[in-house]
């Protein structure tokens, strides 16, 4: 049984017991807080902040050390920046997680730019996440600040490596106000490439946009989403998630199922929302210097407490997804037997919140 299904089962029980202090089932590795690209809903990150942001990546050594750490605790893991390709050394990186870790899934998310250049980090990868939120390469353009052209070019290599097999493509797309008509759009090309659809609403303060919460033509593709789903076409996200989208209902978040490691080695704890938040809620445990998961945890928890019981932070589908599969057994049970989509996602259906 892999890691990520023993932990699955292991916090089964521990919530039976009230127990919230769960083991992951996915950890998302920010390789480097640096982007070449400026995307004007990106609240983290981006080329504008690169001089700023004040997180230098690891060494190769030392983030091979980081994931010995990581690997005992799962073996789900997901590279993400900034954008990931501006590492220098993350194929070699990639490579050690698949051959001498023997990570059992591994997930790459970046905005397209850079991959040309990088084709051969594909073979160690078991998913490819890339940003799209329009094909109208003029709208995609000015959405993510790139010189003309750019789009284009992303929108042409999305598709050219979801022909060559290998990694599974996957495409999220953030869903704004002003690009719903736009989100049709990359639905239908994914739909025509065979590529899985992924999407979430745009956040502002990790909290849906208002405008999106009382749109019908929002509320209308949600809810075409869910039927399309039912149907057998490639939608990347489960019911619950898809139904929490159309409805902003509360629900039990449990942050430390996906946990986020940042550039210098931090664990974000108990989730980077409240950890970015400065209060005292929340921080980060430096994994290296702990040296091991479950100690930097125990740091955690010593300085800012045990995860919240109830949180309204963020819809976030990272921390949404694994929430409701790991509190809902039976309906995970039937996303993998009813859809293809989901068998493919395994435990965690997961995609960039």
């Amino acid at each position: 049984m892999s890691a990520t299904n023993t932990n699955y089962l292991t916090n089964l029980f521990r919530l039976l017991a009230g127990n919230r202090m769960l083991r992951p089932l996915v950890v998302s590795y920010c390789v480097t807080a640096s982007c070449n690209l400026n995307c004007c809903y990106c609240e983290d990150y981006g080329a504008r902040r690169n001089a700023t942001n004040g997180m230098a990546p690891l060494s190769l050594a030392d983030a091979k050390r980081l994931l010995g750490i990581v690997r005992k605790r799962t073996d789900s893991l997901i590279f993400t920046g900034g954008e990931p390709l501006l590492y220098p050394d993350l194929e070699a990186l990639v490579a050690f997680a698949r051959r001498d870790l023997r990570f059992n899934s591994l997930t790459l998310l970046s905005n397209g730019t850079l991959l040309p250049e990088h084709m051969d980090v594909l073979r160690h990868l078991h998913r490819l996440v890339i940003s799209l939120d329009a094909v109208d390469p003029q709208v995609w353009d000015q959405t993510i600040r790139g010189a003309p052209g750019t789009a284009q070019a992303i929108i042409n290599t999305i598709a050219s490596t979801a022909r060559q097999g290998g990694a599974r493509v996957i495409v999220h797309c953030v869903l704004m106000p002003e690009t719903l008509v736009q989100a049709q759009a990359v639905l239908a090309f994914c739909i025509a490439h065979g590529i899985l659809f992924s999407c979430s609403p745009q956040s502002v303060n990790n909290w849906p946009r208002y405008e999106l919460l009382v749109s019908a033509e929002y509320h209308a593709f949600i809810a075409r989403l869910i039927a399309l789903k039912q149907s057998g076409a490639p939608i990347f996200g489960s019911l619950p998630y898809l139904r929490l989208m159309m409805d902003s209902q509360p629900y039990p978040c449990y942050p430390l199922l996906a946990p986020r490691v940042l550039p210098d080695g931090g664990l974000a704890y108990p989730c980077r929302p409240i950890e970015r938040s400065g209060n005292a809620h929340g921080g980060q445990a430096n994994l290296l210097d702990a040296g091991d998961w479950q100690e930097a945890v125990r740091r955690s928890v010593e300085l800012y407490g045990s995860p919240p019981l109830t949180c309204g932070s963020c819809y976030q589908q990272c921390y949404v997804e694994p929430s409701l599969m790991q509190a809902r057994p039976l309906g995970l049970l039937r996303e993998i037997i009813a859809f293809p989509s989901s068998r493919h996602a395994g435990i965690v259906t997961y995609a960039p919140g």
